[in-house]
């Protein structure tokens, strides 16, 4: 049986207030499909973070698990910059 292929992103940690979890913002350029400009879009993912070892302001890779909570359905893979 193949393995399934998960979805990556890369992030900035916005909150880990909560235990074992993060809530990261997703940022992406697209062109507008009447003006085309290239406009910013933002999208937050709770994510699972056992070790709480992302802080606010890191730069963070997600992976696409399977649901942990009624929101999570991502993990914190990699930090991969440190905020100072």
């Amino acid at each position: 049986m193949a393995k399934r292929h998960r979805k990556e992103q890369v992030g900035v940690v916005l909150s880990n207030k909560t235990p074992q979890t993060t809530i990261v913002e997703v940022t992406n350029l697209a062109k507008h499909p009447i003006f085309h400009k290239v406009v910013r879009q933002r999208k937050k993912y709770v994510a699972h973070n056992e070790q709480s070892t992302a802080k606010v302001g890191d730069k963070v890779r997600i992976k696409e698990t399977r649901p942990m909570s009624r929101t999570k359905r991502w993990r914190v893979v990699e930090v991969l910059s440190v905020s100072k």
